[in-house]
């Protein structure tokens, strides 16, 4: 997130106050998904641990891969994986202090990590349980490696996509992924945004004031 973004973000939580704590939604699954991950305040042991590697670590990868992501979102991360327990989990986008808390939330996970799309290598066949695509400063990246994912997409599997509000194009990228005929129940974040596939789910796009 920039400056100009971390300036802004004051007025897009005020925009957004009635979507709060899943208020308004009807949908048991949607509702219980907002409560119960989203806004999930318990203090999960691994959350200390993983702040003093990502200290540690810090030291030689420098600043900018441990702010890449607020706290928050890299602590949802965890609660997603740790809600989706996923065989495969995928991180697309610039190196950062996410990955810590993508492996450390199932650890029976594989992780495959890849700065470009050019570097992702995925094995024939091989689903895509997790996605987190980190690469919202080129929206035609996202896009890109969006397409070459959802065909892997099961009904179980989860993709999180990071700065769909940060600008115009990522959303509108946004908005196609929603409208994707493979995506279910949608959550937007404004940092982050969440694409389910179980399509025995009404589907939805939900504004979360996260």
């Amino acid at each position: 997130m920039t400056l100009a973004q971390h300036i802004k973000r004051p007025f897009v939580w005020l925009a957004r106050f009635r979507h709060r704590r899943g208020y308004g939604v009807h949908s048991p699954f949607a509702f219980e998904f907002i409560t119960r991950v989203i806004y999930e305040r318990a203090p999960y042991y691994q959350y200390a641990g993983l702040a003093l590697r990502q200290r540690e670590e810090a030291r030689q990868r420098g600043k900018e891969w441990a702010q890449a992501e607020l706290l928050r979102v890299k602590k949802l991360l965890f609660r997603l994986v740790n809600r989706a327990q996923p065989a495969c989990v995928v991180d697309v986008g610039t190196p950062s202090a996410a990955s810590l808390y993508l492996s450390a939330a199932c650890r029976k996970a594989e992780l495959t990590q890849a700065a470009t799309l050019d570097d992702l290598f995925l094995d024939a066949g091989v689903p895509v349980d997790f996605l987190y695509l980190h690469a919202w400063r080129d929206a035609a990246m996202v896009e890109e490696t969006f397409r070459v994912c959802v065909p892997r997409a099961g009904q179980r599997s989860m993709f999180v996509v990071q700065g769909i509000g940060y600008s115009q194009a990522m959303r509108e990228c946004w908005k196609r992924m929603v409208r994707h005929p493979q995506v279910g129940i949608t959550f937007d974040l404004y940092d982050v945004g969440i694409l389910l596939f179980d399509h025995s789910l009404t589907k939805q796009d939900y504004i979360v004031n996260f």
